[in-house]
């Protein structure tokens, strides 16, 4: 089975299986990883926030306009910043790597 790793806000990685075909989001919840995710992945909010390894963030398809427009709202915005909801786990993604943003906001 494939697996990503989780940067935790304290610096702690965690590694953990990631089915094919679930979002990060819902890896996260799976393995009691803390991130939020406000709007269950309907992208209305932008709790579900990540940071991705820039090794990785060109692997990722390219994010929509309602993605990055919520990405806007994001606390810790960062260059290679994207919604977990919005990444879903693909064979090409095995090892994926994402940092927890030092926060969150939800705007919504």
């Amino acid at each position: 089975m494939p697996s990503m790793t989780f940067i935790e806000r304290d610096g702690t990685r965690k590694v953990v299986d990631a089915p094919l075909g679930l979002s990060v989001l819902e890896i996260a919840h799976k393995h009691g990883v803390d991130i939020e995710g406000a709007c269950e992945g309907s992208l209305a909010c932008s709790t579900c926030h990540v940071i991705v390894d820039g090794n990785w963030f060109e692997t990722l398809v390219a994010p929509t306009e309602d993605e990055e427009d919520m990405l806007d709202l994001a606390f810790d915005l960062q260059e290679t910043s994207r919604l977990g909801c919005q990444i879903i786990m693909t064979e090409a993604l095995d090892g994926l790597v994402v940092k927890l943003p030092a926060g969150t906001r939800n705007a919504g």
